[in-house]
Parts: structure tokens; sequence; C-alpha cells
């Protein structure tokens, strides 16, 4: 096509040519996630993807989302590297749930207008997360949408797909009563609840810019600011809209060791669930079998900072914390009990801040998932 017959289309908003420099920007960050099952370069119509050798009998498990409102923070700091990575979190990380290994994953960029610069570092963020999930980027999209976005406006969705043999599918058949349920610690809000984070700085009118320690003790009082500072020394620096960025947590290659060293040392995962939309109460028990529910102990971890300052600033008690957010947890592991030790050891060899919050217990009454003292 010559530049001549672009022009109607560029004068209606679209700016191929800035597609074009934004697919040169991201192409090293692309290739850096290659996995060998991986056939073809870079730019094809399609993808094509083998399954990995020595896989008898694969089970390909698929999940998509995207990050939601979340975007709206990164476009008011102007700070779009980091974004990405919670796409592959909230896709990966629910593929793993099944037990199976992210494989490959592509992403759909829309934007109101095409920025090169913008687009290479939302997709160099998603590379980021695929290398540490250990999945390959193999396409996507980037839509230019004039007219119907604002520019500076955008938004992330993604497709992930993973592998896992058919005897290791984890379907939640494999969990009993009495199993545990370790949690694993939460790096924050990770990428849901943000439609109320948002309302919030508006109604409050925040100052995103703010020093994040400031805005603790100017809403939660001396006392308890001073407690999560001294809990949290990693945003001692930090802005109030730094944190509220940080990004989501991927355990998907966490997970997968954790379950060779279980195996290693003669148990196995029972189950896993990825905490995202619908909190702790929305979330474990779709590990569970319908006859079995959670029992959690909320005192057994730390909430962190932030779901208390947005609490506060919403007027939420902890029981609408934990079912509206993570509540401080990412991902739950259901293990045998004999399994704990093992699985505590191998979580924090990786540097996985991991401990025993809760039991799997009959089903009373309907309710699967429930709160209160452990039994053991």
């Amino acid at each position: 096509m010559t530049r001549t017959e672009r022009s109607a289309y560029a004068a209606a908003g679209v700016d191929v040519a800035a597609g074009d420099r934004a697919v040169e920007l991201m192409r090293a960050a692309v290739e850096r996630t290659r996995r060998p099952e991986v056939l073809g370069g870079f730019g094809g119509f399609g993808a094509a993807v083998t399954i990995p050798a020595g896989i008898r009998e694969p089970v390909l498990i698929s999940s998509t989302d995207g990050v939601g409102t979340k975007t709206a923070i990164a476009a008011a700091l102007g700070r779009y590297d980091t974004i990405g990575r919670d796409l592959v979190a909230m896709c990966a990380d629910d593929v793993v749930c099944s037990g199976a290994a992210p494989l490959f994953f592509l992403d759909y960029v829309a934007v109101g207008r095409l920025e090169p610069e913008q687009v290479a570092d939302l997709v160099s963020g998603v590379a980021a997360g695929c290398e540490d999930a250990g999945c390959a980027l193999v396409g996507g999209e980037t839509a230019e949408h004039p007219g119907l976005m604002p520019p500076g406006d955008f938004d992330l969705a993604g497709f992930c797909v993973g592998v896992v043999e058919r005897d290791d599918w984890l379907d939640g058949s494999a969990v009993r009563a009495g199993d545990a349920i370790i949690g694993l610690a939460s790096s924050g809000l990770h990428a849901n609840g943000y439609s109320l984070v948002r309302s919030l700085v508006s109604k409050w009118d925040l100052d995103l810019a703010r020093p994040y320690q400031e805005q603790l003790i100017l809403t939660l009082g001396g006392g308890a600011a001073s407690a999560a500072i001294h809990a949290e020394p990693e945003h001692g620096l930090a802005t109030l809209g730094e944190v509220l960025l940080t990004p989501t947590t991927i355990y998907a290659g966490t997970l997968l060791r954790l379950r060779v060293a279980l195996r290693a040392a003669g148990h196995d995962l029972h189950g896993l669930a990825h905490i995202t939309g619908g909190g702790l109460p929305g979330n474990v028990p779709r590990t569970l079998p319908i006859d079995l529910a959670a029992r959690l102990d909320p005192t057994a971890w730390r909430m962190p900072s932030v779901v208390r300052l947005v609490g506060a600033l919403g007027g939420l008690d902890d029981a609408e914390l934990r079912a509206t957010f993570n509540g401080g947890l990412g991902m739950i592991a259901v293990v045998p009990p004999a399994a704990v030790a093992a699985a505590l050891a191998a979580l924090a060899g990786q540097g996985i801040a991991a401990t025993v919050v809760g039991e799997v217990v009959p089903a009373d009454g309907g309710l699967r998932y429930v709160e209160g003292p452990l039994d053991r």
C-alpha cells in the first residue's frame, strides 16, 4: 500500500505508520519470551505452537481476562511498563490452577491514539510477565480507536493457553476434608476492585503523587499507620499512585515448582485457587468438591496496608474487604496435612511469604466458605 493510499485512513485518525513503529519497538521484548514449541517467526497472521515433548495425553487449559480499570491509574501516572504484568497474572495464574504450565499468550491493546512508545511499554510489560510465567508471547493485536476512545486512553485484554498431562490435571477431586489451606501473600490489591478504588480517589480528591506513608497517617491515624509502615518498608519512598499500581504477583512458575518439590517429598497438590474478583469467599470454594467447604481464620495472616487504606476510605469492614479484594492472599494451595511443612519450605525457598490460613471441612447447610478459628 502506498503513502497516498493510506492518506484517507490517516485523515480518519488511524496512523498505520505509528503501528508499524510500535511493532518494531516491542520486537526484542517479545522475542525474549520464545519457547522451543513456537514455530515460525514474529509477525505472522497466526501463531503455531506444538505440544511440549513427553506429554502422553495433553489437556489444554485456556483463560482470558483483562486488567480492568487499573489501567486508569496507569494512564493518570503516565506509566505503562508494569500494567502488562497484571494482564499476564490474571490469565496465567488462572491456567495454573488446573495444574497446567502456561504455554503461550496473546494480547489485545486498544488505544485512542497510537503512540508507539506507549504501546511498546505496554507490550514490553506483557512480555516481562510472560517471562516470569514461563510462556511465550506469540502474538497480539493493537487497535487504534479514534473517536471511540480519547487520546491517552487504553485497554488491555489477554488470552493464555497452558498444557497439563491428563493424570496431573487439578480438578478438585483430590481434595479431602482435613486438608490444609495455605495462603500465598499478595503484593497488594492486584488487579480487581479498582472501580471502587478510583471512585474513592475521586470522592476524597486524593493526590496520587502524595507520599504513600503520609496518606496512611492521614487516613488510618498514627498508631495503625506506624504499624503498617514498619511492616512494609518496600513502600518507604513510594507515592500513593505507585502503590496502587504495584503489579500483580505472578505465581505460575512458583506453583509448578512447588508441585515438583511436593512430589519429590512423596506428596502432591490437591487444589489451587486464584484470588481475584469475588475475593476469598468467591474463589476458594472453586477448587473444592461441592460437598466440602473452606474454613479460613482471618487472624492467621496480615492484611496489606493498601487494603486497610481502601477500607477506611470506603467504610468497609474486614469481611467486606476479603470479599471485594484479595484480603492479602493472592493464591491459595490445598495440600494434605502431611505436606504442609514441605510446602511451606518450598515456598519460602522461592521467596514467597506463605502460611496455613485454613482447612477443608464438610459443607454445613450448603455453605462453601466460612471464617473462624481452625480445629488444628
